[in-house]
């Protein structure tokens, strides 16, 4: 059988990075933060939170990775091979011992990968890895992974923090951790210490990171006092208060991310009971009004549940009345709820929503409120850790495929209300003879979950960093990754 050869030169790791950016500046640690919590931070998985996986990636290799700007790089793996049908990767390792001196072999290599994949089992991203059937250890250093259909999208997936592989509990990394309190130090690793060539004044070249986790409002009130360089991890609620305005000279960067950003239904109680009724809901609301107030150009708003122009979208589902304005949606919206009403004796809607805090969150509350209140129902917010008829999710795509999407609301993750029948068009997809046919299901798929009204989509997510314009190695992408080992490299 045909196969397609992958290759990538032995010292890729942090010297490729050096040759992608002009570097300016003096050796020295460099200060960041990621948001979140140190507990989320140094978390072990198996489901990470963005600071989890911003650590998890720094100092624990998959089989491959992601460079800076966010495309697959070699990780344990260093060449791979894709047979012409999609359904077999090969992957070779590198020369190079695990953390507890193990020489890095095929079967220590599959052992970990199966120990991974276990681990994630009823996961989301377990479920986008279910086309996997088998993971082999062939001669050597080879690993390959069989797939029960065509998967594109693998190399990706594999890059995942999550998917990182380690034994007795350790993995190698780009960059080693010392912790100290709730303190990251990462210092990088040797390339002679993961098995690479070494390099003549290597130590010259790269400096240690320190990472901290703290809540969005205090990362901002120390990046704008001066006492760190960047701010990894920024979401929409907390927006407002890193300037994004003409003089913010740079400062703030935004990722262009697919994924998704609306208000999952968790009620079938009463008025959310009916399908009809829950479209009415995702009518009244003005999507690109509500972002208005975020100074933020080019912000996509969709009404489908699958982000538009993914890589197969077959056009079936566009988006959705486009034939009526905004105007007119809500007039039939409000006929809705009106109707409902009036069958149950005049009974108020008032509805719950889990949102997080956060001044954006704030801005986005009131926008719904208004909105849904001009169709006669009442919106009342509640903490995003509380029961509610409805929660606010916000999450970026793994991987450009309309099945990352279709599985964020698989009927066993029992998040919110679901469709049975998309799941089952989800789970023929994995055996589809062909890329197209898988499509078409993929399809069908996104037809049932969009006629059960199960989710309101707003629009594609916002991912913003603070980096002081002094940095470099940071690069926007449109999968929001940004590795560490990127800013390790000392600025010339």
């Amino acid at each position: 059988m045909a196969r397609r050869f992958f290759r990538f030169p032995l010292a890729l790791a942090l010297v490729t990075l050096a040759s992608a950016c002009n570097w300016v500046g003096d050796k020295g640690t460099l200060d960041m933060i990621v948001i979140g919590s140190p507990e989320e931070m140094f978390d072990k998985g198996p489901i990470l939170s963005p600071a989890g996986q911003q650590l998890r990636s720094a100092i624990v290799d998959g089989l491959v990775g992601f460079d800076g700007t966010g495309q697959v790089a070699p990780g344990l793996a260093d060449r791979w091979i894709v047979t012409d049908d999609g359904t077999s990767y090969i992957f070779r390792m590198r020369d190079g011992v695990w953390p507890d001196g193990s020489e890095l072999t095929g079967e220590s290599v599959r052992d970990a990968l199966r120990r991974t994949l276990r681990e994630l089992r009823g996961t989301p991203l377990g479920f986008d890895l279910a086309r996997i059937s088998d993971v082999r250890a062939m001669a050597g250093r080879v690993v390959e992974i069989r797939l029960s259909s065509p998967m594109p999208d693998l190399l990706q997936l594999l890059a995942q923090p999550e998917l990182g592989l380690v034994r007795n509990g350790k993995g190698s990394g780009l960059l080693r951790l010392e912790r100290e309190g709730d303190i990251a130090r990462l210092i990088p690793v040797p390339p002679e210490k993961r098995g690479l060539p070494a390099i003549e004044h290597w130590g010259d070249d790269v400096r240690r990171l320190e990472l901290r986790a703290f809540p969005a409002r205090k990362a901002i009130a120390l990046f704008d006092e001066g006492e760190v360089d960047v701010v990894l991890g920024g979401r929409i609620e907390f927006l407002p208060l890193a300037d994004t305005g003409p003089l913010s000279r740079g400062t703030v960067r935004l990722d262009r991310v697919s994924g998704l950003f609306g208000l999952l239904i968790r009620s079938d109680e009463g008025f959310l009971s009916v399908p009809s009724l829950r479209e009415a809901l995702a009518m009244a609301i003005d999507r690109e009004k509500l972002i208005v107030p975020f100074n933020v150009s080019g912000w996509q708003a969709t009404t489908r549940v699958v982000a538009p122009g993914m890589p197969g979208d077959l056009g079936t589902t566009g988006e959705r009345w486009a034939s009526l304005s905004q105007e007119q949606r809500r007039v039939e919206a409000a006929i809705r709820v009106g109707s409902w009403r009036s069958a149950h004796g005049g009974t108020p809607v008032v509805l719950t929503v889990a949102m997080p805090e956060g001044p954006g969150a704030d801005i986005l509350f009131t926008g719904m409120q208004a909105d849904l209140a001009a169709i006669g129902v009442s919106l009342v917010r509640t903490k995003a850790t509380a029961q509610a008829d409805m929660v606010m999710i916000d999450r970026e795509a793994r991987y450009a495929n309309a099945s990352w999407f279709l599985n964020q609301f698989n009927c066993t993750l029992r998040t919110g209300l679901c469709s049975p029948e998309a799941d089952a068009r989800v789970r023929e997809s994995l055996t589809a003879p062909d890329t197209a046919s898988a499509a078409a299901l993929l399809a069908e798929a996104e037809a049932e979950l969009t006629a059960a009204n199960v989710y309101i989509p707003l629009g594609a997510p916002l991912r913003w960093s603070l980096v002081r314009g002094t940095v470099k190695g940071f690069e926007p992408n449109i999968w929001g990754v940004h590795p560490l080992s990127a800013l390790a490299l000392v600025p010339r």
